[in-house]
């Protein structure tokens, strides 16, 4: 994308930070409900660990299950970008034949859209977070290795769970109510991607499954990488190329779904 291409969608980017600061209680209520979402599920599996044999279950301690779901749910917090919700309404009110005569892309547009309020909610909600269960519990501490790799995932997640979003937004073209639609993916991304359970203490042919879909690349993978549960640098690469070749795939699903869904497009009225 060139310089001029890129100035067309930065205003997107910065009206919806502008937005997206403005109401600053709506941060606060997002950390309030992370901070207990979090606690919830770590309190939980630290009390099921405890009492398994060794204090342990799948290779994971105390310290590592809550360094594990602290991650996950910081992962999770930078899925959430509205771009499915915000797709979906516009589709609904027909709004999008506004979006649709900008000389810019509507995709792009609305991933300019997203990176704000994934910045924002990393910074303001994320950290935060981490900082916190750091200071109350005694997770395990990841090495700058385990860090960088993390991070370098980080990325091709929010690729993911963007299209993913995005599909479930363009899905209004066929129902004009997508909160089924988006209750239902929500809750196979949740399970299938190890958010709330770790894909290693599924079933086999479960975490198979899980293995074999875009979903396990946007939590398993990165917090793999993150707590070092890998068998030598090629295999950290493997987990990493198989994230990027997701990411690949689901923005050109999403590219293609797209340019179906504008042939579908009719906005009534005047």
């Amino acid at each position: 994308m060139s310089g001029a291409s890129l100035r067309r969608y930065l205003p997107f980017a910065t009206s919806t930070l502008q937005a997206r600061l403005q109401y600053r209680s709506d941060l606060f209520v997002s950390l309030l409900i992370k901070v207990v979402s979090t606690a919830v599920v770590v309190f939980l599996w630290r009390a099921v660990i405890t009492q398994s044999p060794g204090q342990s279950l799948g290779g994971y301690d105390a310290a590592a299950i809550t360094t594990y779901l602290v991650a996950a749910q910081l992962l999770t917090l930078l899925h959430t970008s509205g771009a499915g919700e915000g797709t979906a309404q516009e589709i609904v009110e027909g709004n999008i034949a506004v979006s649709l005569v900008r000389p810019v892309s509507y995709p792009i547009t609305r991933a300019f859209m997203a990176l704000p309020v994934v910045l924002a909610e990393f910074l303001l909600v994320g950290i935060p977070l981490v900082v916190l269960f750091s200071l109350v519990f005694s997770p395990y501490a990841p090495s700058p290795t385990g860090v960088a790799l993390f991070t370098l995932a980080a990325i091709p997640s929010v690729v993911i769970a963007f299209t993913v979003q995005l599909l479930v937004g363009v899905s209004a073209l066929i129902t004009t109510n997508t909160w089924g639609v988006n209750m239902v993916v929500n809750s196979l991304v949740v399970f299938l991607s190890g958010a709330l359970v770790p894909l290693d203490l599924l079933p086999r042919p479960v975490a198979a499954v899980a293995s074999a879909l875009p979903f396990q690349s946007m939590v398993d993978g990165p917090v793999r990488l993150l707590l070092e549960r890998f068998d030598g640098i090629g295999e950290a690469g493997l987990i990493l190329l198989r994230q990027a070749g997701w990411a690949a795939l689901m923005v050109v699903l999403s590219a293609l779904v797209w340019r179906a869904a504008l042939r579908r497009i009719e906005v009534l009225g005047g």
